[in-house]
């Protein structure tokens, strides 16, 4: 097989991996926004819901997370499994994963906040809404943009994880053709195609945090 085909059918696995990635952030950043406000709930049974989510997301592998979301309508409720499982398990186990860990990078952003930056929005008249959208979430932002390039770069990766349930990604489409036509290279050209997806995103991310560069402590 030579490499222009390789290549083909790389950039077809890339094609799923990436919207994997899409999916996932489309889904978990909003996601996010939800968890840590039930995070910072006042009502201790909500934040404790919450907390014990984050934790058992943190705390336990992805790869077993999307097995158990997998296999437990079946196992559990004797729901019978479609070939369109394993796409919509990998989708969901993404998002609710990576919504832990944005949820916990958002409350860090928002903690970091002074409280005396909403006693003086309060003095100066801004209402709870305002303050929060004018005041608090531009700095919000800008103090969590590391930490969120960090999960995206990161989920570029754990893209590849999703064929652990038989998700066709490129990952998995590396492996049968090094096992196929016994060689190394599919493996150095997929890792190229990650590396150049990587990089396009980070530079994509330093745009946002040159633009944002004008809030400053």
């Amino acid at each position: 097989m030579d490499i222009t085909t390789m290549m083909q059918m790389l950039g077809e696995g890339f094609i799923t991996s990436l919207q994997i990635f899409a999916l996932t952030l489309v889904g978990a950043l909003p996601l996010g926004v939800v968890v840590v406000a039930l995070r910072m709930c006042r009502f201790a049974p909500v934040r404790l819901i919450a907390r014990a989510y984050i934790s058992v997301m943190r705390g336990t592998p992805l790869m077993l997370q999307m097995f158990a979301i997998y296999f437990m309508p079946f196992y559990v409720f004797g729901v019978q499994l479609t070939p369109s499982s394993k796409w919509q398990a990998a989708i969901f186990a993404f998002i609710v994963n990576y919504a832990a860990y944005f949820a916990e990078i958002y409350r860090s952003g928002l903690q970091s906040i002074p409280r005396g930056q909403y006693e003086a929005a309060e003095v100066l008249g801004y209402s709870k809404f305002q303050t929060l959208v004018h005041i608090v979430v531009p700095q919000v932002v800008k103090r969590i943009m590391p930490a969120i390039g960090n999960e995206v770069i990161t989920l570029v990766k754990d893209t590849s994880l999703a064929f652990a349930i038989g998700v066709g990604e490129m990952f998995s489409t590396a492996k049968a053709l090094v096992a196929s036509q016994v060689s190394m290279v599919p493996f150095a050209i997929a890792a190229a195609i990650y590396w150049t997806f990587n990089f396009a995103v980070e530079l994509v991310l330093g745009s946002i945090e040159r633009r944002l560069a004008y809030y400053r402590d």
